[in-house]
């Protein structure tokens, strides 16, 4: 016999919605303030966050109720409050599973966030009228989503970074985020664009905020390093530095879409591997043939974003999940975790009381974070984003000074990467001794001998 669709399927989380439709009236409410460009950097980009509902087979949506909350164009902005209502009173949409949508971006040798876990976005162009702009151009440019009144709710924005990259030595760009809410029940039809995106994911927010999904990426030091670094200097700090480690997020898709088109989707026919092939093999392990075959895991630049979102969201713990970026090797590692001790002990009592007011300075990858206070007038020092942050002690919905919410992160971090400039100093020098030391006691045994 059967079993019934109800009894077939989990529970649904009405908690979860409201705290969902409490937050983007907020964020409509409530928008990040406008970050305006570094002295002599001149791009922008953006990115769109898009969240839809994804219906539970026991509570099918009604037929029009993709309409229930379609208004005219001119009155789309002044509505965002009545048009949230409509949305979620619905049935389906409250016995439904909110989702993000995901791209991974197509492998393309030497780009810097080829096959990464990323939103639709991309950088903004004369043409645009407005960052937000930007956002709706590549969202429809790289998944084929039109974002309109007609089909989605223009919510609001997240706190607008400064990319940066070489630890916060060199700005790239001001990445701004822009919340949309799709209201029609059914998954819009997706054109992924093969020249930059390989696959897209619907993932679901529950699977965003279960703590079993947290995990670690390690990242190439090399590509953390300054362009002037180069040669033989920049292989030495690679080989000694090992690879850094930054806390990661699995993402579990509910429905994917693959693009066929991209090269490397159906994995040419493997040649004979030689000796050194078969033995580098063993030693690494296997390998993905295609960019579609590696893990879906969330971290860096677009983990801070999410970040940002999540962390306003019940259970508000993200800050028992963080943790501070680090180095494989044990040596560093043991260093950095020991030098930093008190400064981590400090930041925790920190996040509790201070309130940051300056927008942040974000890296691509490692999500360094420039942050300085009221009173501070010198320049800001570095810190980072690798994991989910603490918004829950500087969420706007427990304030009753709005303007002074910002990146709680920022402070947690404020100050971290030049702790970690200091420990690779201190690891480079302490291992060029040890070996100096090794190499000179041999000499001299050499020498005895003789």
């Amino acid at each position: 016999m059967p079993r019934s669709a109800d009894i077939a399927e989990i529970p649904a989380s009405p908690e979860l919605l409201g705290h969902l439709k409490t937050l983007l009236l907020d964020l409509s409410n409530n928008p990040y303030p406008h970050v305006p460009n570094p002295p002599n950097l001149k791009k922008r980009a953006s990115v769109a966050l898009i969240i839809r509902v994804q219906p539970r087979f026991s509570h099918p949506p009604s037929k029009g109720a993709e309409s229930i909350v379609q208004i005219d164009n001119a009155d789309a902005e002044a509505s965002v409050e009545r048009r949230l209502d409509a949305f979620f009173e619905q049935d389906w949409v409250q016995n439904g599973d909110p989702e993000v949508l995901f791209i991974k971006r197509a492998h393309r040798p030497g780009d810097r966030w080829t096959s990464h876990v990323a939103l639709p976005g991309g950088r903004r162009d004369p043409e645009d009228a407005d960052d937000r702009a930007a956002a709706v151009r590549e969202t429809l440019e790289e998944v084929g989503i039109e974002l309109t009144p007609a089909n989605s709710i223009s919510v609001g924005n997240l706190p607008e970074r400064v990319v940066t990259t070489s630890w916060g030595k060199v700005p790239l760009m001001v990445l701004c985020p822009y919340i949309y809410l799709l209201t029609d029940p059914e998954p819009p039809v997706l054109r992924l664009q093969p020249t930059e995106v390989g696959s897209t994911h619907w993932v679901s927010i529950r699977a965003l905020l279960s703590p079993s999904q947290r995990t670690y990426w390690h990242e190439d030091v090399s590509n953390r390093l300054a362009k002037q670094e180069v040669g033989i200097k920049r292989w030495f700090l690679r080989q000694m530095l090992g690879k850094m480690i930054f806390a990661a997020v699995r993402l579990i898709p509910s429905q994917s879409t693959y693009c066929s088109t991209i090269p490397g989707f159906v994995p040419e026919e493997p040649s004979s591997p030689t000796f050194a092939g078969k033995l580098s093999k063993w030693w690494h392990g296997a390998e993905p043939t295609s960019s579609t075959d590696t893990p879906l895991l969330l971290w860096g630049l677009t983990l801070g974003i999410m970040a940002d979102f999540l962390d306003l969201l019940p259970p508000y713990n993200s800050v028992k999940l963080w943790t501070y970026p680090t180095f494989t090797p044990y040596d560093v590692q043991f260093m950095l975790w020991a030098i930093s001790y008190s400064f981590r002990k400090r930041k925790q009592k920190e996040v509790l009381e201070y309130h940051n007011e300056a927008p942040i300075t974000v890296e691509e990858g490692l999500d360094a974070i420039e942050a300085g206070g009221k009173a501070k007038e010198l320049e800001a020092p570095e810190s980072g984003i690798s994991g989910l942050g603490v918004e829950r002690y500087y969420s706007r919905l427990g304030q009753k000074q709005r303007a002074t919410r910002s990146s709680s992160v920022g402070v947690m971090l404020e100050g971290y990467y030049d702790i970690i400039r200091k420990t690779v100093a201190l690891a480079l020098i302490g291992r060029v001794s040890a070996f100096s030391i090794l190499v000179g006691s041999l000499w001299l045994k050499y020498r005895r001998r003789q």
